[in-house]
């Protein structure tokens, strides 16, 4: 019942893009609710569950929901893709604007356990460019290229993740939705991809 409350309290706020002050204040609170409710008290140790692409319903980033405001791109679908058996994660944010030019922007991490709900992330590279460029299909075959060590025609640079890193608390987790709260304050609900 919580969670379909949830849900639909998202439903109409293109992934926060178009959420009031009033919104934002009735979905963290929809939030808060659901996370009481918790079926997996150590989410972390629940990697069947963890691992997997999830697409985002709706988050407070502020980082993400800029880039929609980018001159001519508007923001298409957003992946956490998770490998938790590699202690790996790829986020993917597809955007979108003049024909022949849809990109994407990825950030690739590798992510260590540091209590039942918390991981520390440390962002290794970023990818940035034309979807049409690298052949971009979906996101799990992006990760299998990513992961044989491919080189794309696009912004492809490491990260010195001794100055990025950050922290993922995993509030809530099922077999098809997750709520994340990171450690800038934004709090992230995907579902299963």
């Amino acid at each position: 019942m919580r969670k379909a409350a949830l849900l639909e309290a998202i439903a109409s706020q293109n992934r926060g893009l178009l959420a009031t002050e009033t919104d934002k204040i009735a979905i963290l609170s929809a939030v808060a609710r659901l996370e009481d409710l918790n079926p997996t008290p150590r989410p972390v140790e629940a990697t069947d569950l963890l691992d997997g692409n999830w697409r985002l319903l709706y988050t407070t980033s502020r980082g993400l929901l800029t880039i929609d405001q980018l001159p001519f791109l508007k923001l298409g679908q957003i992946y956490q893709c998770i490998r938790a058996k590699d202690a790996k994660v790829y986020n993917i944010a597809e955007v979108y604007g003049l024909p022949y030019l849809e990109g994407f922007i990825s950030v690739a991490a590798r992510f260590e356990p540091v209590s039942e709900r918390r991981v520390l992330v440390k962002f290794e590279r970023s990818i940035s460019g034309l979807q049409r460029l690298i052949n971009y299909q979906s996101p799990s075959e992006f990760i299998r290229q990513i992961e044989s060590g491919q080189r794309f025609p696009a912004l492809d640079f490491g990260i010195d993740s001794s100055n990025q890193q950050g922290w993922l608390d995993t509030t809530y987790l099922d077999e098809d939705l997750r709520i994340g709260r990171g450690n800038e304050g934004s709090v992230f609900v995907l579902t299963k991809a």
